[in-house]
């Protein structure tokens, strides 16, 4: 093997930002649950309880029958969100994680911030730029803390592929390939009568909600922001009438690298990440999704690897990193600011796929 290739292959899922001593730490940040949906309950609270730097003990919806059965079943203390908004029981946790339908974040980190918690917030971090802007800006008034739920940043095959790229491992990058894809009335629920195909509620559909998981990843993995993008989006089926169906994009980044991805919510569950450089390439597959295995390829000249990818628990490295950061007063990675540029680039793909042409991103 490589030997260059084997540091980053040696003790793979190692947590490459984390100082505590999970065993020592006797106080875990507080974590108040803004949202009872499917992705909190099946996902982000086995992750909070696996994490030995964060705990749940608050959980709100608007949904009161939701809020009873996670508090019930979690032994959280459930409150409106009228309640959440006035601080009735802020002494009860450190920190608040927002997991509502995009439009309505804005409402819930406002509230955070005014009582002076540290945010974790879903992505996107909103409908729209303008409202992703005045998030961000919340949080800075208030001096509190932003971190943005980009899992795939924290996932330690994520972070070793970046270390790859970085090294020079296969060159200078030249392209990347991406496809996420899912057949979401059928995966996520059935019921077309949902905040994802509500434009108000979600700004968006396959950009908006999956479109950020390739467009994310590939800049944390360059390390770099697009500077220009073009897109193209359709809708073929009643159930999506008004919101994209699905969509293909191309990312222009600095040095000439470029990115093509494509996305949809009503196709094959699929995903893939590919970076092919001057000297090689990687590729990631699946690449996306929180709940399968994976398998990392690496070719660099006569050299070919596939490291089978041991299943790490992904909401639980992300809350792990959110609540060690917090503990540790060190400033998140995937901040608010980072996230912006996610909004801006999304809106300019809406905008491209609008007016059919190639639109260049402000500094």
């Amino acid at each position: 093997m490589d030997t260059r290739l084997a540091e980053y292959v040696d003790d793979f899922t190692r947590r490459d930002w984390q100082t505590l001593d999970p065993g020592a730490v006797e106080d875990p940040v507080r974590l108040a649950l803004v949202g009872a949906g499917w992705f909190t309950k099946e996902w982000a609270l086995p992750g909070i309880e696996r994490s030995a730097f964060t705990e749940a003990t608050v959980v709100t919806d608007v949904d009161a029958d939701a809020v009873d059965a996670v508090a019930s079943a979690h032994d959280l203390t459930g409150v409106t969100p009228e309640a959440f908004r006035a601080g009735e029981v802020a002494d009860q946790y450190d920190a608040v994680y927002v997991a509502t339908p995009n439009a309505t974040h804005l409402e819930y980190v406002r509230a955070a911030a005014e009582q002076g918690k540290a945010v974790l917030c879903e992505k996107p971090m909103e409908a729209s730029a303008d409202r992703a802007e005045r998030l961000v800006e919340v949080c800075e008034d208030a001096g509190v803390p932003l971190m943005v739920g980009y899992r795939m940043q924290t996932d330690p095959v994520v972070r070793r592929l970046r270390d790859l790229v970085d090294a020079g491992y296969i060159g200078d990058p030249v392209h990347v390939h991406a496809t996420m894809s899912q057949t979401m009335l059928g995966e996520l629920t059935g019921d077309p009568d949902q905040w994802r195909l509500d434009p108000d509620l979600s700004g968006g559909c396959a950009l908006m909600d999956i479109g950020i998981y390739p467009l994310n990843t590939t800049r944390f993995v360059l390390d770099a922001d697009p500077v220009a993008v073009s897109g193209h989006t359709r809708t073929e089926h009643e159930a999506f009438a008004g919101v994209d169906e699905h969509a293909d994009f191309r990312l222009e980044f600095p040095d000439d690298v470029t990115a093509m991805c494509t996305v949809s919510q009503n196709a094959a569950h699929a995903s893939r990440l590919e970076i092919t450089g001057t000297e090689g390439r990687v590729v990631l597959d699946p690449a996306f999704y929180e709940r399968e295995e994976r398998e990392l390829a690496v070719e660099r000249g006569d050299l070919r690897m596939d490291v089978e990818v041991d299943p790490v628990h992904q909401l639980e490295a992300e809350f792990a990193y959110f609540g060690h950061h917090v503990l540790t007063d060190t400033r998140f990675h995937p901040d608010g600011r980072h996230a912006l540029v996610d909004s801006r680039t999304v809106e300019a793909l809406y905008e491209s796929a609008a007016v059919g042409t190639r639109i260049e991103l402000d500094e």
